[in-house]
Formats: structure tokens, C-alpha cells, sequence
């Protein structure tokens, strides 16, 4: 039976991506499905307090500056109740599904301004919804859909830095380094960590959910570091988080953004089992790309509070297999499985939602994409097809419980409509589309719930289930309370593109310029190693053939 982890939420992205992760964990546990195919304790402690009943808890450490958890306590949620839903009934009540809720309107506390210089656009004036989105948009912090409860050993507020303002913000790699070499930090912090980890069964290992585009870095590869040591048979499994990035802005600011995901994928590579970048931003390189998109949800790429969301859907699901009742594994093993040959980052792809007609079998949905898998990159780089790997695990959930249908009446079978299980089908379709490459996967019958304060961002064309429609059926009051969704991390290609993409980005301006960034604490020398690193980690991604050059430009800089 695959043990308990740990989580650490390393800065207020990862936060947002946080608060939607656990109220998927409290959506599974209101699931009906029978028999539960997670374990709800992999990532869920359940306590009572003094005649109280049983309440389930993140398994948690979270980060974050002064000003940063608005209405949560500054040690968390304690005894309190979950921040509670007051929005406007208007505005939220009576479009949210029977059971649901929406998050609340906090324009009259933070304001409505348009713009925080941190990728989370303000609305237009209180109460405006952005195209596409039946949610009040003007929520400003993660806390504010936040509908766990959070122990009080939960929640640790830095307070030498703000969240929001025009100075005395956590800005740079070496401020971040910096604050994890205070020993009150560093026993504050382990003091936390050693609460959780010691009521464990069995410690599987720790999931660090870390900003990658600003002091976090820094403070996430002090953190990995420091669990690296303490607890070195254990999984690290890291996730590099950026918010969709503005193409405007300051080009200093953007490179020292640059620099802070440089620095921070080399220290969180070398101290993980496994790193992936994720993100919703076409690049993370010096000249931000337009977003991801998805054919069926309309999302407002500048709301943290919707990016979030969709990355927290996939992350949900890359993450089921070391939480299932059946795996024998654990995270440690999750990781070795795709990690090998010193590959130590991965990439992550995700449908959200995966196109499926109502009604149809997997055999038939996968047969409708025969010729490219329909999921998105969500690691940051320009949209490429892949057609090999080195080894990928794959989770399909929320489809397998659809019945077949005579949609194949007249047309030639597939070889995946002979395979006897839906595991068998997803294994031949994985093997067709990426012959050669180590591949585990996954089928579960339970989807993604997607229940506010999940944004009710989706196309007309779903179902509430999350399947497609002939036609739009306008609008619908009960909303998608569901998805069926595809993903898959990948030891890839592709990542030689990401990072020897970073070094020539870095290499091609003069980085001792940057005269701010080093006086933060990052020596040159330091620098000069991490870059030294991302050239190497990208040249264990060469194949070969196929190679887009990067290597030798960088090396020609």
C-alpha cells in the first residue's frame, strides 16, 4: 500500500495552484464513486478536535509573504472554519451548481485595480466577469477559494517581505537562498516538517510546489536541499511553477525573471528525484509567447485564479499513480521510472477536457485521434508535436464508464477495439503513437470534478459531465460539474529545446550587468555553474536527429 507525502507550497502561485488542488482532494471525498480508487490519506490527514467531528487537513507547508493569506490566520486556519463563501447572490449563488459555491467577491476589501505585476489582472469594475467565465473574477488571493480547513502548523508567513507592493517584494534567487540560511527559518521550518512527517505510517515522500519566477527559486533550492539531506531514501517530487507571463513589461524585470528560472530549475533538478516545469505560458524564455490555449475552456490567461485552476486539474491527475489503493510503487519509484540516465526533468501534457462524444467508448475516442494525441504541452515552450520519448507515464480518467456504441457500425475495427480492458487500450494506443518508449499508465473511472470554486470557465459544447455535444446548449445552470481528462509526464525531446533555450537566452546578454541580482547573494561563479548544469541536463535529451541546433548556438554565444 503506497505511505503518506508531505506537500510544501513554496510562494503565492503555488499557493493558487494549491488552494485548487486541495478542493479537488475535498471534492473526491464528497465523490459517490464506490470503491474509492485514491487513497484520500496519501495527501489528507484526518484529526477531531474536542468532540468535533472527523475533518480532513492538507498534509501541508506553505510559504508565503506578508499580506499574502489575506483572511486565513497568520498560523493558518486552526480551529477556525474555511474561509467562508460571502459573495454576492447575485453574482455567485444562483449560478452555482445545487452543493456548490463560488468564490467570493473581495473587490470592496483588495480593490479592483487593473494589474498587480504579478500575471493576475484585476477586473474591470466589481462584479465584471471575463469572457467565457460565469465567476466573479475579482478574487486577489488564494485564500479567497480556498474551502479546506489548514492546521495551524500549515501556514508560515515570511515577514522581512510583502506580497504586493513596489518594494520590499521577494524578487531575487539569492533573497530567497538567503532566508532559508536564518537557523529561526530553518528550525521553524523543520519544526513543521517533522510534525507531519512523524504521525506518517509510511513517508513516501514530498511534493514542493515552487514559484520559479522570482525569490522562491531561491527558497525552493534551499528547501529541496535540506530534504535531500534529511531525508535522502525519500521521494522530492518537484514542481516548478511560473503564472502566465505578460509580453510587456520591464526588460530588466524579465530578465531577472530569467534568471531566477534558470537558477531555480538547476538547484531544484539537482536535490529532486524528478522536476517538471509547469505553466501556461507559451515560453519561459526572455520573450514571453502567447498562452495555452484549449479548444473547450475560455479562460482569462491573466487570473491567477483560472491559469491555476487548469494546472491544478492536471496536476490532480500526473499525480493519481502513487496515490492509487493499487499501486505497488512509491513516489520514489514513480520517479525512477522516468527519471533514468540522469534525466531528471520531465515534461507534462494535458487534455483538459479530453475530447470524447457522450456515450462513446474509449476504444472509439481514442481511435478519433489516431494521428495526434490531443493534449497540450504545459512546460513552457513553443507548441511542437513529439512522436517519441523516453519514457512517459500516462493517467485517463473519468471515460471508461461510458458505454460503447454503434458509432463503429460500418467502418473498419481498430486493434484497440480487440483489446479486452480499458488499461490494454491506452497501452496499445501509447504503444502506436510512441513505439520504443517505457510507458506506465492508468485508467480511472473517476474524472475530474470540477465543481466551483472550480471556474466555470468551459465551452457550451460539454455536457455537465464534460463530454461533447452535436451542438451548444447555451446556457446551462447547472454548469460542468465534471471532465474527463487525459495526461502524461514525459521524459522527453523536448526538453533539450526548454533548457539549452534558457542558457542561449542567458548567454546571449551580458549577465554581469545585472549588477541588483548579484548583490541579492548569487555569486557570478554560482551563476556561471548553473548554467553549466542546464547545459548538460538539456544534452541528456538529444536524440540525435531532430535537433532544432540550440547547443550550438548557445555554445557559438
Amino acid at each position: 500500500m503506497p505511505g503518506e507525502a508531505v506537500t510544501l507550497q513554496l510562494g503565492h502561485y503555488s499557493g493558487c495552484v494549491g488552494a485548487h488542488w486541495w478542493g479537488l482532494q475535498a471534492a473526491a471525498l464528497r465523490s459517490p464513486a464506490e470503491p474509492a480508487e485514491l487513497r484520500a490519506a496519501a495527501l489528507l490527514r484526518f484529526g477531531r478536535g474536542p468532540g468535533g467531528p472527523e475533518t480532513p487537513t492538507p498534509r501541508l507547508v506553505a510559504l508565503e509573504l506578508k499580506g499574502g493569506v489575506g483572511s486565513l490566520r497568520a498560523d493558518g486556519a486552526g480551529t477556525e472554519p474555511p474561509v467562508s463563501w460571502d459573495g454576492a447572490v447575485a453574482d455567485c449563488r444562483d449560478r452555482a451548481p445545487a452543493g456548490g459555491c463560488a468564490p467570493r467577491d473581495t473587490g470592496s476589501r483588495r480593490g479592483d485595480a487593473a494589474g498587480d505585476g504579478k500575471g493576475n489582472r484585476g477586473a474591470a469594475g466589481p462584479g465584471a466577469a471575463p469572457a467565457g467565465s460565469q465567476d466573479t473574477p475579482s478574487v486577489r488571493l488564494w485564500s479567497d477559494y480556498l474551502n479546506v480547513h489548514l492546521h495551524p502548523k500549515s501556514v508560515y508567513v515570511i515577514r522581512q517581505y510583502l506580497h504586493d507592493g513596489d518594494c520590499g517584494c521577494l524578487e531575487a534567487f539569492g533573497q530567497g537562498e538567503s532566508l532559508l540560511q536564518d537557523p529561526a527559518c530553518v528550525e521553524e521550518l523543520e519544526d513543521r516538517l517533522h510534525f507531519y512527517v512523524e504521525e506518517c505510517d509510511y513517508l513516501q515522500g514530498f511534493q514542493v510546489l515552487c514559484d520559479l519566477h522570482n525569490g522562491f527559486s531561491g527558497v525552493g533550492a534551499k528547501v529541496t536541499e535540506l530534504l535531500h539531506d534529511e531525508y535522502s531514501r525519500k521521494g522530492i517530487l518537484t514542481w516548478g511553477l511560473t503564472p502566465v507571463l505578460s509580453t510587456v513589461g520591464d526588460p530588466q524585470n524579465s530578465f531577472h525573471r530569467l534568471m531566477n528560472t534558470a537558477l531555480g530549475i538547476a538547484h531544484l533538478s539537482r536535490h529532486s528525484s524528478l522536476f517538471c516545469p509547469l505553466s501556461l505560458s507559451g515560453s519561459l524564455g526572455i520573450k514571453p509567447q502567447p498562452p495555452v490555449t484549449f479548444p473547450y475552456i475560455k479562460y482569462d490567461a491573466s487570473l491567477n485564479y483560472h491559469s491555476s485552476a487548469i494546472l491544478a486539474a492536471a496536476l490532480d491527475t500526473l499525480t493519481a499513480p502513487y496515490r492509487l489503493w493499487s499501486f505497488q510503487g512509491s513516489m520514489m519509484h514513480f520517479a525512477d521510472s522516468l527519471t533514468f540516465s540522469g534525466r531528471k526533468a520531465v515534461a507534462a501534457w494535458a487534455a483538459l477536457p479530453l475530447p470524447a462524444l457522450s456515450g462513446s467508448s474509449l476504444p472509439d475516442t481514442l481511435s478519433a485521434h489516431q494521428q495526434d494525441v490531443p493534449w497540450k504541452l504545459l512546460s513552457s515552450w513553443r507548441e511542437q508535436k513529439v512522436s517519441c520519448c523516453f519514457a512517459q507515464s500516462v493517467v485517463l480518467r473519468g471515460i471508461c464508464k461510458e458505454k460503447a456504441t454503434s458509432s463503429c457500425l460500418g467502418q473498419p475495427r481498430s486493434p484497440l477495439h480487440s483489446c479486452e480492458s480499458p488499461e490494454q487500450v491506452l497501452q496499445q494506443y501509447l504503444h502506436t503513437q510512441f513505439p520504443g518508449a517505457f510507458s506506465t499508465s492508468h485508467v480511472l473511472q473517476q474524472p475530474c470534478d470540477t465543481r466551483p470554486p472550480f471556474p466555470q470557465f468551459f465551452s457550451p459544447l460539454l455536457t455537465s459531465r464534460g463530454f461533447l455535444l452535436d451542438k451548444a446548449q447555451g446556457s446551462s445552470s447547472a454548469g460542468v460539474e465534471s471532465i474527463p481528462v487525459l495526461a502524461a509526464l514525459q521524459s522527453s525531446p523536448v526538453l533539450h529545446s526548454l533548457l539549452s533555450g534558457l542558457c542561449r537566452d542567458l548567454r546571449a546578454r551580458n549577465a554581469r550587468r545585472c549588477s541588483s541580482f548579484f548583490t541579492a547573494g548569487v555569486e557570478q561563479d554560482d551563476f556561471q555553474e548553473a548554467l553549466e548544469e542546464l547545459k548538460t541536463l538539456s544534452q541528456c535529451y538529444e536524440t540525435g536527429f531532430g535537433a532544432d541546433g540550440s547547443e550550438d548556438e548557445a555554445d557559438s554565444d
